[in-house]
C-alpha cells in the first residue's frame, strides 16, 4: 500500500464544507472511523479553514486502503477506491471522477508539507459517510461496511440490526454431526435457528488466510471465539459469534449458492481445507471448519479484539509453547495489499501490486520452511485484505522478533530502483541489513534505507521494515518484478537478510 512513500508521509486530507468557522482549530481534535479513534500527531490536528474541515490524509491511505499517488511537480493527487479513480490539483477546484469533471466545493491546498483536499467531494465519491461534530471537535467517518445501521455523530461508528452476509441461516459445514471434545467452556454451536440477531455491533471478518499451520482470521470489532475439536470425520470447528462477514471479504472470497465459502489449502498435510459459512442468524454466527487429514490438537493463540489465530503447530506429546517459544526465531511477512479493496499500484502492462508482493513473500514461505531455527507467520497468504492494523495486531500479539513487509513502488516514469523504509530506532540495524541483500538481490539502483511514518513499522513493537523492491511504473523495472527468477532471487535475498539479522548465518 506504500507505493509513493517518499511523499505520502507528508500528505494529509481532506474535507467536509461546514458554515461558520474560517480559521484553524486551535486544541486537540480527533477522528473516529467506524468507531474507532485515530491518533492524530500535534503538527497534523484537524482543522477549520474557510469553511471546510480537513484531516490526515493518512485516513485514506493507512487506515481505509486507499490508493494515492502524488506528483509533487505537477501538484496532483490521484486517489483510487475500487473501480473509482479522483484526480485532484492544488489550487484547483476542478477534479475529474474516471475522467469527467467536477466542481469541489473547496479547491486541494499546500500548507508547508502537507496537503489538504476536500472530503465531502472524496467521500460523496467513495461511500464514506462523514459527519463533523463542532461541539466535540470530532470527524465521525463511517465506511460501507459499517453503514447498514443509522446515526450521526458520536453514535455513528457502528452499524445496527441484521447485518449477516446472507440473511437466511446456512446449513453450514458440520452442523451437529460426529462426535467433538469442546475446548474449555466454548462447547459446540448446533444448527442455526431462522430470525435476526438482536446484536446492534457485528464484528466484521476481513479475511481468512492459513498459512505455516495456522489459521488466522481479521476482524474488526469484538466477537466471542468457541473452538471444538472433533471425530467422524476428523475436523476443527471455529465458531465466532457476535460475527458477520463484511462486503469486502465476500467480494474477494466469496460464498456459493449454498451460502458456504471454501478456501483451498496446499503444502500442509496435515489440512484439506477451509471452509466457512453464516452458521446462525441469532445470534450471527460465522463458522470456520478445517478438515483434517487426521486427528491434530490446536491452540488457541489468540481470540480477541481484532484478530483470531489457531495454531495447529501444537505437539500434544510436548509442552505447549507460542510461536517462537521453542528457541526459534519468529518472523511475520507481509505481503502489501491484497484483495479488491487494495490492489496497490497497477504496473506499466497493467498487473496489480499485490499480485507481485504476493508471489515474493510465498517464495520467501517456501525458503524459511527450509530453515530450522525460524517460525514465520504470513499475514496473507491468497488474494485477501487484511487492513493495516490487523496486520500490526499479528505481529504484536505474535510477539514476533521482526516483521518485513514486501511492496512495489510508483512514480514518475524515470523513477527506478530498490529503497528500505523503517520508522522507530530500533529498525535502522534491521533496514540497512534487509537492504543490503534487497539491492545484491535485485541489481536495481539503490535509494538507499528511509526514515517514514509508515503504519507497519511504526506501530510494531519489534524492528520492522518495508522493502520497496522496484518501481511498477519504470519500464525497466517492471518486466523484472513479475519474472519468476527475479522473485526467487529477491526472495533469496529477503531470507539471506533475515538470517543475518536474527545471528542465523
Amino acid at each position: 500500500m506504500m507505493k509513493k512513500l517518499g511523499f505520502l508521509a507528508f500528505l494529509f486530507f481532506f474535507l467536509l464544507a461546514l458554515p461558520g468557522q474560517g480559521h484553524a482549530a486551535s486544541g486537540d481534535t480527533h477522528i473516529k472511523l467506524d468507531g474507532r479513534e485515530i491518533k492524530l500527531a500535534k503538527g497534523s490536528q484537524v482543522q477549520e479553514i474557510s469553511g471546510s474541515v480537513l484531516v490526515p490524509i493518512r485516513v485514506v491511505v493507512e487506515e481505509m486502503g486507499y490508493s494515492v499517488n502524488w506528483d509533487s511537480k505537477t501538484g496532483k493527487v490521484s486517489i483510487k477506491q475500487g473501480n473509482k479513480t479522483l484526480d485532484l490539483t492544488i489550487n484547483k477546484k476542478t477534479a475529474q471522477v474516471n475522467g469527467t469533471k467536477i466542481t469541489m466545493p473547496a479547491a486541494p491546498l499546500l500548507k508547508g508539507d502537507i496537503t489538504y483536499v476536500p472530503l465531502r467531494f472524496v467521500s460523496e465519491q467513495t461511500g464514506v459517510n462523514v459527519v463533523w461534530d463542532n461541539k466535540l471537535k470530532t470527524v465521525f467517518l463511517t465506511t460501507p461496511d459499517s453503514q447498514s445501521g443509522s446515526g450521526s455523530g458520536s453514535n455513528s461508528g457502528a452499524g445496527t440490526g441484521d447485518v449477516s452476509a446472507n440473511p437466511t441461516p446456512v446449513p453450514v459445514p458440520d452442523g451437529s454431526s460426529g462426535s467433538g471434545t469442546p475446548n474449555g467452556n466454548s462447547g459446540k454451536v448446533t444448527g442455526g435457528t431462522t430470525g435476526q440477531s438482536t446484536s446492534t455491533a457485528l464484528a466484521s471478518i476481513n479475511g481468512v488466510s492459513f498459512s505455516d499451520n495456522r489459521l488466522i482470521v481479521a476482524m474488526d470489532g469484538k466477537a466471542v471465539t468457541k473452538v471444538s475439536k472433533l471425530t467422524n470425520p476428523d475436523r476443527i470447528v471455529v465458531d465466532i459469534v457476535n460475527a458477520k462477514f463484511s462486503d469486502s471479504f465476500l467480494s474477494n472470497q466469496p460464498l456459493d449458492n449454498s451460502g458456504q465459502g471454501n478456501l483451498q489449502v496446499t503444502d500442509y498435510p496435515d489440512v484439506k481445507q477451509v471452509r466457512y459459512s453464516l452458521f446462525n442468524n441469532n445470534p450471527s454466527t460465522v463458522r470456520l471448519v478445517l478438515d483434517l487429514s487426521y486427528s491434530k490438537n490446536y491452540e488457541l493463540l489468540n481470540a480477541g479484539d481484532g484478530l483470531i489465530i489457531v495454531d495447529l503447530n501444537k505437539d500434544s506429546s510436548k509442552p505447549v509453547t507460542p510461536p517462537g517459544g521453542s528457541g526459534k526465531k519468529l518472523v511475520v511477512i507481509d505481503a502489501g495489499h491484497g484483495g479488491q479493496k487494495d490492489p496497490g499500484a497497477i504496473s506499466l502492462s497493467g498487473k496489480y501490486e499485490k499480485t507481485f508482493t504476493l508471489a515474493v513473500v510465498l517464495k520467501v514461505q517456501e525458503l524459511l520452511k527450509n530453515e530450522p531455527d525460524i517460525d514465520f507467520v504470513l499475514t496473507r497468504s491468497d488474494d485477501t485484505y487484511p487492513t493495516l492494523s490487523d496486520r500490526v495486531k499479528i505481529a504484536n500479539d505474535l510477539n514476533a522478533d521482526i516483521f518485513v513487509s514486501v511492496h512495489g513502488n510508483s512514480a514518475v516514469a524515470t523513477a527506478t530502483g530498490s529503497e528500505t523504509y523503517y520508522t522507530r530506532p530500533d529498525s535502522i540495524e534491521l533496514a540497512n541489513v534487509m537492504h543490503k541483500y534487497l539491492v545484491e538481490a535485485t541489481g536495481l539502483p539503490d535509494r538507499k534505507v528511509r526514515q517514514k511514518s509508515l503504519q507497519v513499522t511504526r506501530e510494531t513493537k519489534m524492528p520492522a521494515v518495508l522493502l520497496e523492491v522496484g518501481y511498477l511504473s519504470n519500464k525497466n523495472d517492471e518486466p523484472l518484478m513479475y519474472d519468476d527468477a527475479f522473485q526467487e532471487r529477491v526472495a533469496e535475498g529477503i531470507v539471506a537478510g533475515i538470517k543475518e539479522y536474527l545471528g542465523l548465518q
